[in-house]
């Protein structure tokens, strides 16, 4: 396991221990669980963009029919 050394506001520090009272979990357990969470949901929005730009690369768009439907879901439901 790496050790690293940051700096985080007051703010967030006095958060973090306080959840770690709350909890009975360390800081660093905390921190690390969401530094993970932060970090996966952050690569699964890049991967999807990457995806969405070699879709639109390819030239796979939504026919104009498949739009129309959507659309009209949508307003069908809302009102």
């Amino acid at each position: 396991m790496s050790v690293m050394s940051l700096r985080i506001p007051d703010e967030i520090a006095n958060t973090l221990a306080s959840l770690s009272k709350a909890t009975g979990r360390s800081k660093s357990f905390l921190a690390v669980n969401a530094l993970r969470e932060y970090l996966a949901r952050e690569a699964w929005q890049i991967e999807e963009i990457q995806k969405a730009l070699k879709e639109a690369e390819d030239g796979d768009f939504a026919t104009q029919e498949e739009v129309n439907a959507i659309t009209e879901k949508w307003t069908v439901n809302a009102g």
